[in-house]
């Protein structure tokens, strides 16, 4: 440590040394002159001949260094060395442009082309129904969905059963854009850490809250942030579970309400919507952000708070079953009145008030928590 300060400050030292020598023979007669300000004004073409500039010249030339100790250069050139250190290869600084956001369509690329063989026998594409249930269902219930989309809602329902995998590159760029768009941070986060409490999860390690939904929790989360369209809304509802009295988490409430989306799917609810626009995953994506919206809505007009969460769960769970097609079209209304800049359905009432603390002491029952389901 003392040698490198050492080498830091003798070249300074060395250069400031030459120059003070070299300004020595000159000074007191610049200075008795006061010529300084003779300088101003005069073309750079004239001046050579000025009598001052001559001076220095003359004086300079006779001018011979004295002796440089060893010391001294050996500090000099241990200096210059330092410029010629070069940064590891495979550091991460180099890797694979950590702080580049991931798209929703890039990361659902991903789960397209990665073999998912292993976790696809794991799901029930449907729920199995016995006895009456199964008739009245029949007779009464959603149409089932048309044959050509089966394979688009086994991938949703596949993804559900994939955890989160901190050493695959492409599930990191998809926690670090979530936090990057929820908190407005342009910098990488660890992936693990008490950071993540804040965006409302219940502990440091985010893959600890994704029961029920896995990875297509993230997805979802990624779908609100990275859409513009959704953006604000997600925004709104992030400070709104900061409130300093009506908060609540905001990511494991949003695992919760991907649940209810899954299980939504496998009863078929959303067949009817699925056929009509001849799509799965955008039709899923739509309900959970509108299932979502609505929770927000619930919650800031009936002044709900952490101790409510089952309760309001599971009301909206039957609502979003029975009703999905109201809760897309009020999504679609709200979508519409934020691109003309009107107030959004959250209302024009300041939800943010002083920031909540992480919510290490609050209880929070989710939906996954009321009942057991099966995957």
């Amino acid at each position: 440590m003392n040698e490198k300060s050492c080498s830091f400050h003798s070249k300074e030292e060395f250069r400031d040394g030459q120059g003070e020598r070299m300004s020595a023979g000159y000074s007191p007669s610049y200075d008795n002159d006061k010529s300084v300000l003779a300088f101003r004004g005069i073309p750079i073409s004239e001046l050579k001949n000025h009598g001052i500039l001559q001076a220095l010249t003359t004086e300079a030339n006779e001018w011979e260094p004295r002796v440089v100790s060893t010391e001294v250069v050996r500090a000099q050139e241990e200096w210059e060395a330092v410029d010629t250190i070069q940064p590891e290869t495979g550091s991460q600084a180099n890797s694979e442009q950590p702080g580049q956001l991931i798209s929703f369509s890039e990361a659902l690329q991903h789960f397209q082309t990665v073999d998912l063989s292993s976790f696809k026998k794991r799901i029930q594409p449907t729920i199995r129904r016995t006895g009456l249930a199964a008739l009245r269902h029949y007779l009464f219930g959603p149409p089932k969905l048309h044959q050509g989309l089966r394979e688009e809602r086994d991938l949703v329902l596949t993804i559900a059963q994939c955890g989160l995998d901190s050493q695959d590159p492409v599930h990191g760029r998809v926690l670090q854009t979530i936090y990057k768009k929820l908190t407005g941070s342009k910098f990488d986060c660890a992936l693990h850490g008490d950071h993540w409490e804040d965006l409302g999860f219940q502990g440091a390690n985010p893959a600890t809250d994704l029961r029920g939904a896995g990875f297509l929790a993230l997805l979802h989360l990624l779908y609100l942030v990275m859409d513009s369209k959704t953006l604000l809304m997600a925004q709104e509802i992030f400070r709104l579970s900061r409130h300093h009295i009506q908060q609540f988490p905001f990511c494991l409430m949003s695992v919760n309400i991907t649940h209810i989306a899954i299980q939504a799917l496998r009863e078929e609810c959303l067949s009817r919507e699925c056929n009509r626009q001849q799509k799965v995953i955008p039709v899923v994506n739509s309900f959970y952000a509108a299932t979502f919206l609505h929770l927000a809505h619930v919650w800031r007009t009936q002044r709900k708070t952490i101790s409510d969460s089952s309760f309001v769960l599971k009301d909206l769970e039957v609502l979003a079953k029975k009703s999905p097609r109201r809760l897309l079209k009020t999504l679609e209304l709200y979508l519409a009145r934020v691109s003309k800049g009107q107030a959004s359905l959250l209302g024009a009432q300041k939800c943010c008030g002083p920031e909540s603390p992480p919510f290490k002491d609050l209880t929070f029952t989710g939906r996954s928590d009321l009942q057991p389901h099966s995957s």
